[in-house]
């Protein structure tokens, strides 16, 4: 996020509480969603969302159900959240040193995201998952104390590779922190094997640390994209479907809600957007174009 924030969209064109917990139903009884993630932007400021988790919960049948935040308001929710049937959570951190917390998130609330994560732990939203991003001249020593800080707590980490959805379009592949780079560092200070179990359509590789049963993961979007495994599909906030993180493109579907449509229709304009979707996201393609949207805006 650049410092100044970004324009928020107008309260009309955003999905209510409704409608989001019915395209939710679509996708997971005509579409055969499994699991059902909650985003951001920040999930957790949006007021209704142990409503909308709740709703979700109750589904037949019933999906699983992750939230991934920044973690600063989750040791207020925690609870509540996996009362209304949340399952787990993935925290972003980057750090674990406060002073390079605040130059990252622009804020000093790194003591706010460890109560966090305790109380995501006490409240049983297990695996706890980690997510962190090497900033290249910032944070990029500081793989292996990650990897400390999460197994010394029990959390799961995932590295990911920086990704062309930055707001201010200042992305460079020269400056990406690559996979290869951090599993360098990380093997350095650990023994890391390659996890014997089956990865099916996850983002992440993972290794074993020192034998096991502790996993790392590392999440290669760019320098070992998984795009032939991909298995998501992501809706915004205002009702646009994306079958690619780097979609140029969208499918409206909060045109057909708030026009009549059934269902059914839904789900067949949503069907096909998915049956679009390119065979790769083309980032080494010299004529790839980073999508109009910024992460903050997508969804990861």
């Amino acid at each position: 996020m650049p410092p100044e924030g970004l324009p928020w969209l107008p309260k009309q064109e955003i999905l209510t509480d409704d409608e989001v917990l019915r395209l939710i139903t679509v996708a997971v009884t005509r579409l055969g969603v499994e699991e059902v993630r909650f985003t951001g932007g920040e999930p957790l400021l949006r007021p209704g969302i142990v409503g909308i988790v709740a709703g979700s919960a109750a589904l037949t049948p019933r999906p699983k159900l992750s939230v991934t935040t920044n973690g600063i308001g989750l040791a207020r929710l925690a609870a509540p959240l996996r009362d209304a049937g949340l399952d787990r959570v993935n925290v972003s951190l980057d750090t674990i040193d406060p002073d390079r917390f605040a130059t990252i998130a622009l804020r000093r609330r790194f003591d706010d995201v460890i109560d966090g994560l305790s109380a995501a732990a006490a409240a049983g939203l297990t695996p706890v998952k980690l997510n962190a991003v090497l900033l290249r001249g910032i944070n990029d020593d500081e793989g292996p104390a990650l990897l400390r800080f999460a197994l010394a707590h029990g959390y799961e980490l995932r590295f990911i590779e920086q990704m062309p959805l930055d707001a201010q379009h200042g992305w460079s592949r020269d400056q990406m922190i690559t996979a290869d780079e951090i599993l360098a560092s990380l093997e350095a200070a650990f023994d890391l094997s390659p996890d014997p179990a089956e990865r099916a359509g996850a983002p992440a590789e993972t290794w074993l640390v020192n034998g096991g049963p502790a996993k790392v993961g590392v999440i290669g979007s760019v320098t070992r994209p998984f795009c032939g495994d991909c298995d998501r599909t992501r809706l915004t906030a205002d009702g646009q479907v994306r079958n690619c993180l780097f979609a140029t493109g969208e499918t409206d579907l909060r045109e057909l809600l708030r026009g009549g449509a059934d269902d059914e229709e839904i789900a067949v304009r949503w069907r096909a957007a998915m049956w679009g979707k390119l065979p790769g996201h083309g980032i080494d393609d010299p004529q790839f174009l980073q999508p109009v949207r910024p992460m903050s805006a997508i969804g990861g």
